[in-house]
């Protein structure tokens, strides 16, 4: 069964936590190695700059290491506790001096250096670099909080687009179906009502017909509950209702069907072709005196299926209600339009010497 496209697609997916932990690694290594180069730079000493370069990396993984842990632990869903924001603020400025005395530790074993005094740990130069961490540690956090909000963002609009997308799948599908029964009941009730015509003139004939209709609804009844049909099936779908026309027209009347047998297993929508078909009986052949021949054919043209409904009847200029294509064609516009969009169409125009030939252009699906 071919399932409807919905023009609104879903959002973008949310990141995955791995990379977003990434993008955060890589931009806290991005801060230290840009505050080592500064204070090289201020310093007046170059060749300290591998060993500023990893003192502040450690310093900027321990920073990091601190502000994740503290935002699981006290601040986990910004969006519904946002009381905890002030909290965890205040807990970022006592801990600054312990992340950077922290990092400098873990940085003075990497270089095999002597550990800081703790004793003599607070000077102004070093309150300088510890409020540079705090503020660090602020950044961090507003880069973490800020990228989450981005992703719940993007979660939202993802599930928004997808119940869009649902709503207006169904909602394609319910005029579908509403489309689709406008077709059953018309044919039948016309059918119904020549025979009960028949069954007072010619019994006979309305016998014929009553066996024939009875081929038609079992050819169709299978598939008419179905979106999609084959070709097969819908071209023996026409032929049977060609042989119930043909019992109350007698001799005015007769069809040929060329089906290719490569396109016998294309997809398209059921009884797509029944009111192109009624249309050709109705209005082109029944109105003609000596009646004529309908002529049902599919080709194929490179990625679209071409099916074409040909009848000798009076043609379009002389049968005023085929100008407006009548029901049976807006139908047909309708649920092309509606299943394929611009991509699918149906014109009519005059047919050589006489009479009108309706052709569909729509995608090639084969199952």
């Amino acid at each position: 069964m071919r399932t409807l496209s919905p023009t609104t697609g879903p959002g973008p997916a949310p990141r995955r936590p791995l990379l977003a932990f990434a993008g955060i690694f890589g931009l806290t290594v991005l801060i230290s190695g840009w505050a080592a180069v500064l204070m090289t730079l201020a310093a007046g000493r170059p060749d300290q700059l591998y060993t500023e370069l990893v003192v502040s990396l450690c310093i900027g993984m321990v920073a990091l290491v601190v502000v994740l842990g503290a935002r699981r632990v006290f601040w986990r869903d910004s969006a519904r506790h946002s009381r905890w924001r002030f909290v965890l603020l205040a807990l970022l400025v006592p801990a600054a001096p312990v992340v950077h005395y922290l990092g400098l530790s873990i940085g003075s074993l990497i270089l095999g250096l002597d550990m800081p005094d703790l004793a003599h740990y607070f000077t102004v130069p070093r309150f300088s670099m510890v409020l540079f961490t705090m503020l660090s540690s602020f950044g961090l956090l507003g880069i973490v909080v800020a990228r989450e909000r981005m992703d719940r963002i993007k979660l939202e609009r993802s599930e928004a687009h997808a119940r869009a997308a649902t709503v207006e799948r169904q909602a394609l599908q319910a005029q579908l179906r509403l489309l689709q029964a406008q077709i059953e009941p018309h044919m039948l009730f016309n059918t119904l009502a020549n025979l009960q015509g028949l069954i007072a003139i010619d019994p006979q004939r309305a016998g014929q017909m009553l066996d024939q209709l009875i081929q038609y609804l079992r050819a169709t009844l299978s598939v008419s509950r179905d979106e999609t049909t084959t070709l097969e099936q819908e071209f023996t779908a026409q032929q049977a209702y060609l042989g119930l026309m043909q019992v109350r027209m007698g001799a005015r009347l007769a069809y040929r069907c060329s089906l290719p047998e490569e396109l016998r297993t294309v997809r398209l929508p059921t009884m797509l072709l029944q009111p192109l078909v009624e249309n050709a009986i109705v209005h082109g052949l029944e109105p003609k005196v000596d009646g004529g021949t309908v002529t049902i054919a599919a080709v194929r043209n490179g990625d679209l299926l071409e099916i074409s409904v040909c009848d000798t009847g009076l043609g379009l200029d002389s049968a005023p209600s085929r100008k407006g294509c009548g029901v049976g064609v807006a139908t047909t516009r309708e649920r092309l339009q509606v299943l394929y969009g611009p991509r699918a169409n149906i014109e009519l125009s005059p047919a050589a010497p006489q009479g009108t030939v309706a052709r569909i252009h729509l995608p090639l699906e084969f199952p």
